[in-house]
């Protein structure tokens, strides 16, 4: 681009939907562009020109209708955006004024950033170089007058009053405005402003990966969390929905779940607090059929996805411009050789062997995960058409990948623990509940179960939803279910005094309004509670049993204990205190003296289920581990320790560990597979164990 100083175009655009300070936060097309161009030596100023542009979907809405004042008829006759941006009328006006550049300038950034670049973004269309810079004319404005207020405050009527000139009087929607904004500029840069356009906007032309480190200071009024991904959307994918938005180096980070597959979120680092709030504006957009939810996040959060960086990793990472691709499957026994000569001659891998990076355990044993670069797009493509072909006897899966994620995987892995290194459990004498006080197995339908509570939605805000019947929740009965990153799922278990009470809330709760969410309120039993926190499904037409094997299945990351996510936590608990009317559970009349076991000191802590079950999903998304507390009777655990220590009973099994299942293995094939007495090895789908 040559110097801006030549020549200023200046330009209004609008939408078929909400235009102003709203433009393209609704996704609706461009259908209206006027220009005016003006010689900032000569001082001369060219015609107006204004292009009616057709949408794909023929549509407008009356705030449009009545602002812009055209109708679905005009716009019908209209050419389309790609067309009218062919015709480079602006660059042949500038020609015959004997300018050789121009620079746009419009009235704040969001006719380039939020409605042209995403729609060209959208339609695969190139964009002019010239739609790459501009000038921001608020931004002009409050250089030239800072008193005249905050450059977010600024309009175009307020910048007109602040200097003393008069409204213009027309009816033409963008003919107004241009020459509103025509008027401004010959006056700032008359005397006595004598004012000099000289800052430039910039949009990033494609998203720069890189590398980020725990010690960076990452602000937090510039991080978004994108929720809603396809799975295997890449970094640059993300890059593309928030195209117009300059995104930080290396500021993409894809969330990874407990096995260290993507779970359809991204951390996503704007250059600063305005390109975010533009981004949150963004909040349900589409990428493909699906929309993007888009939420505020951390700097912290940030850093817990993306930092951390390693000297492997850093080593791995430090060839820029070069395209990640991650496989996954790859044999236990698979070398570096192999993985190239498996790719082949049309996808070489950047300095050879230099560009291959194994994930392993922290033993040095291979998790069967890899990392490749590749120096340009076409090589990768050819790479990813490899997907699901045979290395060995397995498949391999190839998608694309970032840097975030190799420090998320190659972090995730060498922290995980080993059977062999684990310290035995501290052994504290607890007294175990035959039956515990407040989550039973009995089949009386005396729960009820919330669904579509709000994300943000607490105890608080569940008590008060639940009004009148209040009291008639059982001491410590709301179980707040949190999903596999942690956070509120958006269902909840609430335990009853009563089955009559549980049916009578179903009835005059159900689809009540919560915030601006209706909930689904049903009536259940408590073994169907226990059997939905243990993976099953519960509907309308009854229980759906936990899913056990599916074919093809990657099953979670080996560890040595579960992942704590996706667990009833012990805050979420409906504390007695939060009661209308407390009541406190009697004890048995003929109380049998309590038996005792071993637990690791948990206070005041009981699992409300002894074995965790992990369900077998396809990848994405992959079924948390759930596990519920409930509290345990108050002096439990001093009468425990009051008591003497029984004798350490011998251990009734070993505990084993298969390396090397296929990821198609089941339940019923390990069980099988134990069926014959005696064996020491053997083997399962011609794998041997």
């Amino acid at each position: 681009m040559a110097s801006h100083s030549d020549t200023l175009v200046v330009f209004f655009g609008a939408t078929a939907g909400a235009n102003g300070g709203k433009l393209g936060s609704d996704e609706r097309e461009i259908i209206l562009l006027v220009w005016q161009i003006v010689d900032l030596h000569e001082k001369k100023v060219g015609k107006i020109q204004q292009r009616l542009i057709k949408p794909d979907t023929l549509e407008l809405t009356d705030q449009c209708k009545e602002e812009t004042g055209l109708t679905v008829e005009e716009l019908g006759k209209a050419d389309h955006l790609d067309t009218v941006l062919q015709q480079q009328a602006v660059s042949a006006e500038v020609k015959a004024l004997g300018r050789s550049s121009y620079t746009l300038c419009v009235d704040g950034p969001l006719l380039i950033r939020q409605a042209l670049h995403p729609e060209a973004s959208k339609k695969n269309l190139v964009l002019p170089e010239c739609f790459y810079q501009f000038v921001d004319l608020k931004r002009e404005f409050h250089r030239c007058c800072p008193n005249a207020g905050p450059v977010k405050d600024l309009s175009l009527p307020s910048m007109l009053e602040y200097l003393c000139l008069p409204a213009v009087n027309e009816q033409l929607a963008g003919v107004r405005e241009v020459k509103s904004m025509m008027m401004i500029i010959q006056h700032i840069l008359a005397e006595p402003y004598n004012h000099k356009f000289s800052s430039l906007e910039p949009v990033k032309y494609k998203f720069e990966s890189g590398a980020c480190s725990k010690t960076e200071a990452v602000d937090s009024e510039t991080v978004i969390r994108a929720r809603g991904l396809p799975w295997q959307s890449s970094d640059q994918d993300i890059a593309r929905f928030f195209k117009g938005l300059n995104i930080a180096k290396g500021g993409v980070a894809l969330c990874l779940n407990a096995q260290g597959r993507r779970n359809g979120e991204a951390l996503v680092r704007f250059i600063n607090s305005e390109h975010r709030d533009m981004a949150l504006e963004r909040h349900k957009h589409h990428m493909g059929s699906r929309y993007i939810e888009v939420y505020k996040a951390t700097g912290e959060e940030f850093l817990k996805i993306a930092g951390g960086t390693s000297n492997e990793v850093a080593q791995f990472l430090s060839k820029e411009n070069q395209v990640i691709i991650r496989m996954r499957g790859l044999p236990f026994t698979a070398t570096q050789q192999d993985v190239i000569g498996f790719l082949g001659p049309d996808s070489p891998v950047t300095d050879g062997t230099e560009g291959l990076l194994f994930v392993k355990f922290p033993d040095g044993r291979p998790t069967g995960d890899a990392f490749v670069l590749f120096a340009c797009e076409q090589y990768a493509q050819n790479a990813l058409k490899k997907h699901k072909q045979i290395l060995g006897k397995r498949y391999i899966e190839l998608f694309r990948s970032t840097a975030a994620e190799v420090q998320q995987v190659l972090n995730r892995y060498m922290s995980t623990p080993l059977i062999s290194t684990l310290p035995p459990p501290p052994m504290v004498p607890v007294p175990v509940l035959a039956a515990p006080p407040f989550i039973t197995t009995a089949s009386t339908r005396d729960c009820v179960r919330l669904r579509g509570l709000p994300y943000t939605a607490g105890i608080e805000d569940i008590l008060e939803f639940m009004g009148e019947h209040t009291i008639d929740i059982k001491p410590h009965g709301v179980h707040m279910v949190l999903n596999q990153q942690g956070r509120p799922s958006g269902d909840a278990f609430i335990q009853m005094r009563s089955a009559d009470r549980a049916f009578m809330v179903s009835q005059k709760c159900h689809k009540k309004m919560m915030k601006d969410r209706y909930v689904e309120v049903f009536q259940c039993s408590t073994e169907e509670m226990s059997f939905v926190l243990m993976g099953g499904t519960l509907n309308r037409s009854g229980l759906s049993p936990p899913p056990c094997k599916l074919p093809c299945l990657s099953p979670p990351t080996y560890a040595a204990f579960p992942s704590p996510a996706a667990m009833l936590s012990a805050e979420a608990l409906y504390q007695p205190p939060l009661l209308a009317t407390p009541r406190t559970p009697q004890p048995p009349t003929h109380s049998p003296a309590p038996a005792l076991t071993y637990y690791s000191p948990q206070p005041q802590l009981y699992m409300n289920m002894n074995m965790n079950y992990t369900a077998y999903y396809p990848s994405p998304p992959v079924s948390p581990s759930t596990v519920g507390y409930f509290a345990a009777p108050p002096g439990s655990m001093a009468a425990a320790v009051a008591q003497p220590p029984p004798p350490v009973l011998p251990q009734p099994g070993a505990l084993v560990r298969m390396q090397g299942l296929p990821y198609n293995a089941g339940v019923k094939d390990i069980l099988s597979f134990f069926q014959v007495k005696g064996w020491v090895c053997g083997w399962i789908d011609g794998r041997k164990e």
